[in-house]
């Protein structure tokens, strides 16, 4: 991901954020607000004739020293471009370069009626560790139940 590709990235995120079933912001992004809230490294683009189509980030768990390993994965795909294997070449991706990062610990918290990117993500290790139930409201006003996923990198003995 370049600077250049911010402009892709937080319209790609817009999207999701006005469809409502990914993400509990209701506010959307800046690219300067996308930059603020995911890490420097390990962001990808996926382009489909130069054009970015998907994109996944890390975000820090927490601030403390002891959990920088431990990462939270934020990954969108544009509408027009779902179920093209473009989630599938961008998790992949993410899973080999932050190891190679030091990061031990990927995380996911999806809708729970998301059951594409829960598949997604099951397919690629990760496995379930829990559901939050009615954690949230969306932005229509529906309570959401999320499901959560960690993969664990083999850098830990």
């Amino acid at each position: 991901m370049t600077f250049d590709d911010l402009g892709a990235v937080t319209n790609i995120y817009n999207i999701a954020i006005k469809e409502g079933r990914s993400t509990f912001n209701s506010k959307l992004f800046t690219p300067q607000l996308w930059e603020e809230s995911h890490l420097f490294n390990c962001r990808y683009v996926y382009l489909k004739d130069d054009k970015v189509v998907g994109w996944i980030a890390l975000c820090p768990m927490s601030k403390r020293e002891c959990y920088k390993g431990c990462v939270e994965v934020s990954l969108y795909v544009h509408p027009d471009y779902r179920s093209q294997g473009v989630g599938t070449a961008l998790l992949s991706h993410l899973i080999t370069e932050s190891e190679k990062k030091g990061y031990w610990s990927l995380y996911s918290c999806i809708f729970s009626t998301n059951t594409q990117s829960i598949k997604l993500h099951q397919k690629l290790g990760f496995r379930l560790i829990g559901e939050r139930e009615k954690v949230a409201k969306d932005i229509f006003g529906v309570w959401q139940n999320t499901t959560l996923l960690e993969l664990r990198s083999n850098l830990i003995i």
